[in-house]
């Protein structure tokens, strides 16, 4: 949310955890471990989100998780050099870079064809590609620092970007994931739960509209499982995608000032 002055980022946590915590050390070992950073097993990270963060780019976004910051700039629609022959729907183009500070690693920045691939498939279905027809949306997404559920927030703040890019649109597009870790799910891992997980399930949707655009499953799971992760993602893109209305609704309020 694009905090004023020193506003503390909105949490977006979906039905209140039914676990407790235990005095034990935040190593995985079993189910009765410690969040490294200390939240309940169904509680998300903080979001801090704000528009307007590129003023070279058509729209831009910055997206703060916990320690996950990623920033978003969108160029065009323009014409397309691909299309050589008349099209009736426009071009989305997606892609993914880290910085070279990204992760502990240093030096390991680059594109990520695996990420840009899954951005383009979240966002295609809620863009109307009718509405710029011969041209082309450049998607640019840099992961600045990685602290977890990278693709969830990448996903989540190039809705928001395309948002103030002014970009039709048939929602915007919220993402969240979970990661099965022993007999337990957690919500919005960060890096170290993610090294330890036995499965994740990683749900973008249209919020208002009901709809699904990608559903990814990786690793071992029973089918309540399946569907307790689902409910959980959900029920937490609801109200991620409230703080992202509320974001776009400061930032047209600071412009009209």
């Amino acid at each position: 949310m694009a905090a004023k002055g020193g506003a503390a980022p909105a949490t977006y946590s979906p039905s209140p955890s039914t676990y407790k915590k235990k005095n034990r050390p935040s190593v995985i070992t079993d189910v009765d471990w410690v969040r490294p950073d200390g939240r309940d097993f169904h509680q998300c990270r903080p979001a801090f989100l704000r528009t307007g963060a590129v003023n070279a780019a058509s729209g831009s976004a910055y997206a703060e998780f916990g320690n996950t910051k990623v920033i978003v700039s969108i160029f065009g629609p323009r014409e397309s050099k691909k299309a050589m022959m008349y099209s009736d729907t426009g071009r989305l183009n997606c892609n993914v870079s880290y910085t070279t500070f990204a992760t502990p690693v240093r030096g390991q920045g680059s594109d990520d064809k695996e990420i840009s691939s899954q951005l383009h498939k979240s966002l295609e279905g809620a863009i109307m590609l009718d509405t710029f027809p011969k041209t082309t949306v450049d998607v640019f997404a840099l992961v600045l620092e990685s602290g977890g559920c990278d693709l969830p927030v990448v996903i989540s703040c190039a809705s928001l970007a395309l948002a103030d890019a002014g970009i039709m649109m048939y929602d915007l597009v919220a993402a969240v994931s979970v990661s099965c870790i022993g007999r337990s799910l957690v919500i919005d891992p960060v890096s170290e739960e993610e090294n330890y997980q036995d499965g994740s399930l990683l749900i973008t949707c249209l919020p208002s509209r009901n709809e699904v655009t990608q559903l990814t499953i990786t690793g071992e799971w029973s089918t309540p499982k399946i569907h307790e992760a689902m409910e959980l993602c959900l029920d937490a893109c609801s109200k991620l995608v409230k703080i992202m209305r509320s974001c776009l609704k400061e930032s047209a309020s600071t412009s009209q000032e």
